[in-house]
């Protein structure tokens, strides 16, 4: 049976952060592949993506492109709207039913999963990989700590440490907008085409 990653949000953009977490998930739990899927719009967040979904999606494909265990789907941009997980995974067992699925999310999103859309049906579906990640105070998770999660979500969660590489989409678009350097925070394809595209020059 195929183990198969996939890492969804909005790459708003893509970064390093973002590749190292594919990585080493793909190494903890022998995944042959990592499938990106950037979203139209993910229901637990209130803000719109800042760059169309053109460009987000062209950024993801140059930044995976790097990688042979690495594929990225338009599967929730051609859907449109908010993404739900569940719709997407669904759509995913159809052509793949013979896949093992695990979801590659932050321990910020493991606190969230019991407000996921049809998260019972969900988790009796796939496995959930948690990366550590700082929290937003910028402090690196706790060694061994698992979120206050029902049992029959915890027993689903599979934790993956990672370096604490203190990264993210909004400090890039804040250092865009104001004209300071993305140098090795994001590959360097994603770095030019940012560039080219004048993306983020006026967010925020």
């Amino acid at each position: 049976m195929r183990k198969i990653g996939l890492m969804g949000g909005t790459f708003d953009p893509i970064h390093i952060g973002h590749l190292v977490a594919a990585e080493r998930s793909m190494e903890a739990c022998g995944l042959e592949e990592v499938w990106f899927i950037p979203n139209a719009g993910p229901p637990l967040k209130d803000r719109a993506p800042g760059a169309p979904a053109s460009d987000r999606l062209r950024m993801t494909e140059l930044a995976a492109g790097e990688h042979p265990g690495f594929r990225v789907l338009d599967t929730e941009l051609r859907r449109g709207g908010i993404s739900y997980t569940y719709d997407t995974v669904q759509e995913l067992r159809s052509l793949e039913p013979e896949a093992e699925f695990h979801l590659i999310i932050g321990t910020d999103r493991v606190r969230d999963l019991p407000l996921w859309h049809r998260i019972g049906e969900l988790a009796a579906q796939i496995r959930f990989i948690g990366v550590d990640r700082p929290d937003e105070a910028g402090r690196p998770a706790e060694p061994g700590s698992m979120p206050d999660l029902p049992e029959e979500l915890r027993e689903r969660v599979i934790r993956v440490p990672m370096p604490q590489l203190d990264i993210s989409s909004t400090a890039i678009r804040t250092r865009l907008a104001t004209g300071l350097s993305v140098r090795y925070l994001v590959p360097d394809a994603v770095r030019d085409y940012l560039t080219e595209k004048e993306l983020y020059r006026h967010d925020g």
